[in-house]
């Protein structure tokens, strides 16, 4: 029974992500379509101007380069659409005619997880061992210090850490020649004289040009792990088991990590879990700001260019993502923490 209880649980849970994702699908094609002008039209107008053409010969000049007839009622464009999404395809882009969405994504998509993975995944574990090292040591000095400077951290938009970055390393002259990083030659992703491939002048190069982006994500991200794992850390201290493993005359050490970490990791990394999802979208400012050819950089700019196809490709593989791993999540919940497995299943089921 505990074991069919746990798979109702699992289930239903299952198909309410099933459930959102049709429907916020559904919202990013409504949505999408509300927003002013269209490139087509803009393409129209454009012949029309340069050329001198009709406007029936700039359509049918449009109609040859766009497979997206926008002309279609609207309900049958979201049949067409919702159809072409269960296969993963999402068209072609409206700004590269001819070239499908799904391939420009599986092109930028790595670059965003590269950046934005790292950086998560360092200011996580930096940021849980100093908040926890923090609770267990709240008593000294220093610990006020560190904890400021994380909720610091932690209130600064990404954006600006960027932006701070920025003139720390490629604008300021700490030598009084030139700056510590050539930022201007650190445009993009690699740099274009460096071959890719699995070598070291390419890995190494792709390092330096994603340095700047990585320290970024990291900083604006290691002030609320500090924060949140110092508090649930904190939580720890006070309760019975841990003022047990003292008695037993337990090291310091042993107790921070065998009986206290072990139950302040819970929410922690239920939270890790919930901004994974997020990394999918990038940082659209940052991306920017670097020039980093990430799918945030790609949303810009289909963004700004009314790109239909690429915009509901991209948003919808956010969402895809961000609900999984909010899944995920509550699986690995329950997989942490054995109560779940009756209590919220029960809950659920009665």
């Amino acid at each position: 029974m505990k074991y069919l209880s746990l798979a109702i649980y699992l289930l239903k849970r299952l198909l309410k992500m099933l459930l959102t994702v049709l429907l916020v699908t559904s919202v990013i094609f409504f949505l999408v379509r509300l927003m002013p002008s269209n490139p087509i039209d803009r393409y129209v107008e454009d012949q029309m101007v340069q050329y001198g053409i009709t406007y029936a010969e700039a359509q049918n000049r449009a109609a040859a380069l766009f497979s997206m007839d926008l002309d279609k009622p609207v309900f049958e464009q979201y049949w067409e659409y919702i159809g072409k999404v269960f296969q993963l395809d999402f068209g072609n882009s409206l700004l590269s005619p001819g070239v499908p969405v799904m391939d420009i994504i599986a092109a930028r998509l790595p670059w965003t997880l590269f950046t934005v993975g790292i950086g998560l995944i360092l200011s996580f574990v930096v940021g849980i061992v100093i908040g926890a090292v923090m609770a267990f040591k709240r008593d000294r000095w220093y610990e006020p210090l560190v904890t400021g400077f994380a909720s610091f951290l932690s209130a600064i938009p990404d954006f600006l850490i960027a932006i701070c970055l920025l003139l720390l390393f490629g604008v300021v002259r700490w030598n009084g020649e030139n700056p510590l990083l050539p930022i201007g030659m650190m445009r993009g992703t690699y740099s274009m004289q460096v071959t890719p491939g699995w070598n070291i002048e390419f890995i190494a190069d792709v390092l330096r040009h994603g340095m700047i982006p990585i320290l970024t994500y990291m900083l604006s991200q290691v002030g609320v792990w500090v924060l949140l794992m110092k508090t649930c850390t904190t939580s720890c201290l006070n309760t019975d088991y841990v003022t047990m493993a003292k008695i037993r005359g337990l090291s310091s050490g042993k107790v921070l990590f065998s009986y206290i970490g072990r139950n302040a990791l819970l929410p922690v990394t239920t939270e890790f879990f919930m901004r994974l999802g997020f990394i999918v979208g990038g940082a659209l400012i940052i991306e920017q700001l670097f020039v980093y050819q990430g799918i945030g950089l790609e949303l810009l700019r289909a963004t700004n260019g009314r790109d239909y196809p690429m915009m509901q490709g991209i948003f919808l593989m956010m969402s895809i993502a961000i609900v999984l791993c909010n899944f995920l999540a509550e699986v690995l919940y329950v997989a942490l923490d054995p109560r779940i497995k009756t209590g919220g299943a029960g809950k659920d089921g009665k």
